[in-house]
Parts: structure tokens; sequence; C-alpha cells
């Protein structure tokens, strides 16, 4: 049994390695293209940048070719509030938004302020500051964090030091429409953002470019809209709002339609998009299908209120007006939760969003450390566990393929995953399997496995070669009687399926059911 048990951890790790190997390139520009103009007129090359940044790493070097630029210039030290306007999305609401009212353009009110804070003739969008990571090589006596305004405002963040910043915005609804409606709705968006900046050119300044969005649809990890910024993408970002539902999309070209694989290219399979179909009170939850969006209209744009400076208000107005016929958002900082639940008990679990004294500010000791925080992810959300009946009663386990970070198939979108089970008396048979699944949270998928099944009948081990294929179904238990289930995990399922000892002979085929907590 140890035997098996070591094979099957060995071959998962090799497993792990070559899928790193393979995995894409990165994208490059041309070398003699200019990337980067300074306030001075000075032209610098992708070549150039490379050379200069050595330091950094590649994707930090990538990032300072204007992909996903955001801000730059000479200024040191940044306001909170100054990064929020800088950052800040547009939004886009479906024509038949319920809480629009046929409101266009100017009139349009949403999103609003919380009904415990000061009312404005307005839209109002959040920000909070989330993390500010720190690189050692540019540490300096004063602290990173300037200015600390207690409001969460006026607080500067020395750019000089800082390397990457988890930036947050939050949108407050009066009501949620459809299937599970409620009062009050708050939706978010988070950006990951690479400060940049040299000690052997000053005169280059610092530059601010946006990594990595990340539009959150219904409080589900899986379900996150992600998008890996590349050149190709349009800022201010913008970003779709579900109808009645208000979750968050991304739309990287900023063309109103939403394209899964382009608007989205994380975890695409698993995305939930924008189902403007959802206020209907219908319940889809498998794959995005491209009839469940209503185009937008320019009308319908909310746009934040970038700095007069931002490089980005040319591509957004007409005879020199910014977002010029559109409403423009305020920004403001998020508020303590002590306020709303004072205002209303039932604003809790739309006001507590986390520790409230942010930013965390931390240091990183290296590139890997730094590659670890623009690739975040939640391993806990990516272990599942069940009770397993194949004629025998056992436990099954699955985890991630590189164990700590799961793996996605670049063609399909699906996931391969470790999946190990132990059953019959004493649990003394035990399995290691690779399993794939074509995505982690629609409520029915299929699934196929491959691997070994070690045979202790108490005398001797026997090894077969085994597989395995069925469908997995999948339930959120948040709005049911059992919804503190979903403390543990989001999803809770059952897996239906056919195994086979051996590949050519189907002699030792019967039924396998698992019962379980966990996407896999």
């Amino acid at each position: 049994m140890k035997n098996a048990v070591c094979y099957a951890l060995v071959l998962s790790f090799a497993l792990a390695s070559a899928a790193v190997a393979s995995g894409p390139a990165a994208r490059s520009l041309h070398a003699d293209d200019v990337v980067l103009t300074t306030a001075d007129g000075s032209e610098y090359t992708e070549a150039m940048l490379d050379s200069i940044l050595a330091e950094y790493p590649k994707s930090v070097r990538n990032a300072a070719k204007r992909i996903g630029m955001v801000w730059h210039g000479q200024q040191r030290y940044m306001s909170f509030e100054q990064l929020a306007a800088y950052c800040a999305p547009v939004l886009w609401f479906s024509p038949d938004e319920p809480l629009l009212s046929g409101a266009e353009g100017e009139e349009i009110r949403q999103p609003t302020f919380f009904p415990f804070e000061e009312a404005v003739d307005r839209p109002v969008a959040y920000y909070r500051v989330r993390t500010v990571l720190t690189d050692p090589f540019f540490d300096t006596e004063e602290d990173a964090l300037q200015v600390v305004d207690p409001d969460k405002r006026t607080t500067e963040i020395d750019l000089y030091q800082a390397a990457g910043i988890d930036l947050d915005f939050f949108f407050f609804y009066p009501s949620e429409e459809g299937l599970g409606a409620h009062k009050y709705d708050v939706e978010s968006v988070q950006m990951k953002l690479v400060v940049i900046k040299t000690k052997k050119h000053p005169e280059l300044g610092y530059w601010i470019t946006c990594q990595k969005v990340t539009a959150k649809a219904h409080g589900i990890l899986w379900y996150d809209n992600n998008l890996e910024v590349d050149r190709y993408t349009r800022f201010p970002i913008h970003v779709m709002v579900e109808e009645g539902k208000h979750a968050s999309c991304t739309d990287k070209n900023a063309d109103g339609h939403y394209s899964p694989g382009y608007d989205v290219n994380l975890r695409v399979n698993d995305a939930w998009g924008v189902r403007d179909v959802m206020a209907t009170g219908s319940l889809y939850s498998g794959g995005f299908q491209a009839w469940m969006a209503k185009p937008r209209h320019k009308v319908h744009r909310v746009f934040p209120p970038l700095p007069e400076d931002s490089h980005l208000r040319d591509d957004f107005s007409v005879d020199g007006v910014y977002a010029k016929g559109n409403a423009i958002y305020e920004l403001r900082p998020f508020p303590p939760k002590a306020e709303g639940i004072a205002y209303d008990p039932a604003l809790e679990r739309f006001v507590d969003k986390g520790d409230e004294n942010w930013p965390e500010v931390e240091d990183f000791d290296g590139s890997k450390k730094f590659e670890q925080w623009a690739e975040t992810e939640d391993f806990l959300k990516s272990i599942s566990f069940a009770f397993r009946y194949d004629g025998d009663p056992g436990v099954s386990f699955a985890f991630p393929l590189l164990v700590v970070k799961s793996v996605s198939d670049p063609i399909g979108g699906g996931w391969l995953v470790n999946r190990i089970y132990f059953k019959d008396h004493g649990l003394r048979d035990f399995s290691y399997n690779m399993l794939y699944t074509t995505s982690a949270s629609r409520w029915i998928d299929a699934y196929f496995a491959f691997g070994w099944e070690w045979d202790d009948d108490g005398t001797h081990t026997t090894t077969h070669t085994m597989t395995e294929t069925g469908i997995k179904m999948r339930f959120i238990m948040g709005a049911t009687p059992l919804g503190f289930l979903s403390k543990l995990t989001d999803f809770w399922g059952v897996r239906l399926g056919v195994k086979n000892l051996g590949i050519w002979d189907w002699e030792h085929i019967g039924y396998v059911v698992e019962v379980g907590a966990g996407v896999w």
C-alpha cells in the first residue's frame, strides 16, 4: 500500500512538471516597436525596456510595454482616491435593466449610494485598496503609506516602494430581481495592478499597469469572469452588468457583446459570462449560450471620474467633453460595516467584505512570490471529498493536478485533476487516477478517469489498470435549508459512473456512485 501511494504521488508531480513546461508562451511585441513615450518626448522600444528592466520578472517586463497601462508620470506619491479614479471601470447596463426604469445617458442613477450614507443625485461606486505589495529592492526609510487618512481618501502610496496593488471596486443596488430576488445587492470587480520604475533610469518615472481583471458573479469563485490583460484590452475597462442580478462581466474590447474566450480568457468553461435572462426568474446553470446576453447600447454606459490628465480620456471624449451624454459616477471608499449594520441588520452580508483595516502592506522577497501574488488561487475551493460505493464502501478525494494549482485543458477548457480513493475492509484497497471533467461549475458534466487500483485481499496485493466514465451533477446549497453547508464549499454533488478494471477486456465492470462536497 505505501509503495502504491508513493508511486501515485511521484506520477502526479511528474505530470504537473510536464504541464508547466508545455504552458503557453508569453506574448511579445516586435523589438523595434515604440511602447513608451515619456513626458519629455523620449521614445523607448520593446528591446530598450527589456534591457532597462532586466531585474524584473518577464511578466512585469511585458506589463511595462504599455500593455494595460492606466497611468504614467513622475508623481511618486498617489492617494487612494487618485488611484481609484485612474483605474475605475465603465459600467454597461442592459437596456432592460429594471432599476434604470427606462433612464438613459445622464439620467441614469445606478449603481447608487448605501442608504446609510449621504445622498447625491448621481451614480456612486466604492473602492478598496486591499493589498500593497512592496519591493525590498526599492526600500527606503519611509513607510509605504504616507499621510494616512482614517477616511481612506487622501492616504498616499509611495510608488517607489510599491510593486503590486490589489484594487477592488464595489457597486450597491437597492434590490436584485429574478430567481432568488432579495432586497439590497452588492457586486464587485477586482484588479491586479503592477507598479513599475527603475533606479538606473529615473527619467522613465512611474507607470501603473493592470495585469488582470476579475469581475465577480454571484459570489462563487468558479463563476468569476477573469480577464488576463493583453495589448487588445481597452481601458478604462468596460464591465457589463447583468440585467436584474447585477453580476459583473469584463468586456475586453468595449463592443457591448460578450464573447467567451475573448472577453473572459481564464477558466472559460466555468465563467458565468453575463446572463440577462436570469432576471426572468428562470435557472440557467449550464454553460453560457449567446442567447443569454443582450447587446449593450452606448446610452446605458456609466463612466468613472477619470482625472483630467488621464491619457484614457481622449478615446471617450466628444468635442473635448469627456463621457458626453453619459452619467459619471462618484467614487467613495468602501464604508465600515458597523454603519451598515446599525442602519439595517439585513445589510450585514452586503457590507462585510473582510478586513476593514485595509490595505495590508507586505513585502515580496523575489520574483517567485510576485508570480504567486499575480496568480492567487483559493486552494481550499479546489478540494473535493465524497462517500464512494462501487460494490465496496469507501471514500474519495480529488485535488488539483499541481496539488496547489488547478490545470486547465488549453484546447477544450476542461480540467485535469488528481483523484484517490480508499475502499473495502479497513479502507485497504487504494486507487490513484487522473480525472478529466469539462468544467468545475456546471450543474451536469461528463467525466473520464484513468489510473490504477491496488486490491488488497489480506494476503497479497493485485494491481489493476482502471477506467471510469460517467456524469457529475452539482448543486449550490446556499439558497436551500442546508445553506450552512456552503460555508465549507460552494458546491455539493453526485457522481454516477461506470468503472472497469482492465483496458481491453470488459470482465470487471460495475456502477459507481459518489456523494460529497466540492467541484470535482
